[in-house]
């Protein structure tokens, strides 16, 4: 008899978790109905045969149902012997689990299947400082990085991680690329091979837009671009923002030389140490002209500065705002929620 225990233990180790799982079911259900078929009297129903069954094989034993006759007794020493061994393979089982899940999420091998994210393609202290500053803007943000790191930067808890070739439709699809929010693609850290690395940005956002093509949906990609001249090479990339590296701060640069103190107003901005941020809403039904959001917002206490790319808003005011009208700006989180739901 112990034999056949040990052998059938020796299969059950083998057995993948869904097979085992069932087993498992069945062995407690069964056993609950046997035992109450064996001593109606004392388990007199199958929930009450399951409850000792259970708290048997559990080893919790409380000893409010104990059987009484030999026979019942037989069942319960089988049920320490088989039983116990049974739950232990299946918590040793849900214990690896847990171990494999860790592991392949620090490899990036595991599926992200949420959606509204921001891909981070490429790790690159500008990527890290972009990831510190979504942190900073949004509530809670879920942010995915896809690279070809051993394991995923340890120090980024929320940061969710896929490893792989961003060119590969595999690598896109565990990323849910498709549900994402915008797509931020950096170039290495570091790089004197200017074309290349543009020319590799291009190669990377070519996969995505032939991916989002075939999904028949749309991905919004913002590219880093060390070389504005390369630019033009995208043109059928359907990119909807550029940045390029070192611009801004050749700008910045320029600006302070001439209005000194420029360069310190646009960095407090933009690490957001003043407490305001640049915020972008939609045209809201109350708004005929680009006054009315003007007055509207600055009673709520924010700034308009901007519709897209268009700064002149105070020499137009008397101006129809246009239905897709994509209003900027400047105030501190609290007020933009107001003016979000005015």
């Amino acid at each position: 008899m112990m034999l056949f225990i040990f052998e059938v233990m020796r299969i059950a180790v083998r057995m993948n978790k869904y097979t085992l799982v069932i087993l498992t079911t069945v062995f407690l259900v069964s056993s609950s109905f046997i035992i109450h078929w064996i001593e109606p009297n004392m388990f007199k129903d199958a929930f009450i045969g399951f409850w000792y069954v259970m708290t048997t094989v559990t080893t919790t034993g409380y000893g409010d149902f104990v059987p009484e006759t030999v026979l019942g007794k037989v069942f319960g020493l089988f049920l320490y012997f088989f039983g116990i061994g049974l739950i232990g393979i299946v918590i040793g089982k849900v214990v690896e689990g847990f171990g494999m899940y860790r592991k392949y999420k620090e490899e990036g091998k595991l599926r992200y299947k949420g959606s509204n994210h921001y891909v981070i393609i490429g790790w690159s202290d500008k990527a890290r400082h972009t990831y510190n500053q979504l942190m900073e803007i949004e509530d809670n943000p879920d942010i995915l990085l896809i690279d070809t790191l051993t394991s995923e930067p340890s120090e980024y808890g929320k940061l969710f991680y896929i490893q792989g070739d961003v060119t590969d439709k595999d690598t896109l699809e565990r990323a849910n690329i498709i549900e994402s929010e915008a797509v931020l693609i950096f170039t290495e850290n570091y790089v004197k091979d200017t074309t290349a690395a543009d020319g590799k940005s291009l190669l990377i956002v070519s996969a995505i837009e032939s991916y989002a093509k075939e999904k028949k949906k749309d991905i919004y990609t913002i590219v880093e671009i060390l070389e504005e001249k390369h630019i033009i090479n995208f043109k059928h990339a359907n990119v909807d923002e550029f940045v390029v590296a070192g611009e801004a701060l050749s700008d910045l640069m320029a600006k302070s030389a001439v209005h000194k103190g420029s360069s310190k107003l646009v960095m407090h901005l933009l690490s957001r140490k003043s407490g305001v941020d640049i915020w972008k809403l939609k045209k809201k039904a109350s708004w005929e002209t680009y006054n009315d959001a003007y007055e509207m917002l600055k009673q709520l206490g924010a700034n308009l500065i901007s519709d897209r790319h268009d700064f002149n808003i105070l020499s137009k005011l008397d101006d129809p705002i246009p239905n897709d009208a994509e209003l900027f700006i400047i105030c501190n989180k609290e007020t933009y929620e107001r003016a979000m739901h005015a």
